[in-house]
């Protein structure tokens, strides 16, 4: 823990399918691949989904508590920061997806609500480099 904060790494990796146009909702999958269709998922073969976040984690984010998210990447120096909230009924259960929402709706799949950012909003210069296979996204989650 730093600063009373409980902290949790997902990796992902970049596809060639990568669009990042969704205005509402920004997505990490364990599958690994991608159609075009798939406009807000921002990185494929993630090492974990909802489901397996630590149980610190899910209790923050169920506690309704504020929480940070770091896009990184870390063969860039690139990084990009925004805030989100956690809610009581997140069930944080689904088996593959990491889904952070812009709005207020609720599914296994969705990790937080409320976020400032979906994937639309993700530099495209950011988003260019999501796009090549050998990236390398973490998804750094403050709660």
């Amino acid at each position: 823990m730093k600063n009373g904060k409980v902290t949790e790494e997902i990796f992902a990796r970049g596809h060639e399918n990568i669009t990042a146009k969704h205005k509402t909702t920004l997505e990490v999958t364990k599958d690994s691949e991608l159609t075009p269709g798939g406009d807000c998922i921002i990185g494929v073969k993630a090492d974990k989904s909802v489901r397996d976040l630590n149980l610190e984690i899910k209790k923050r984010i169920r506690a309704g508590n504020e929480i940070l998210i770091k896009l990184i990447l870390p063969d860039y120096g690139s990084d990009l920061s925004f805030r989100a909230r956690g809610d009581r009924m997140l069930q944080l259960s689904h088996e593959t997806d990491v889904v952070i929402r812009k709005s207020g709706y609720r599914c296994e799949r969705t990790l937080c609500i409320h976020s400032q950012i979906s994937a639309k909003d993700i530099d495209r210069d950011f988003v260019r480099l999501l796009r090549d296979r050998k990236t390398e996204l973490i998804v750094r989650i403050y709660a």
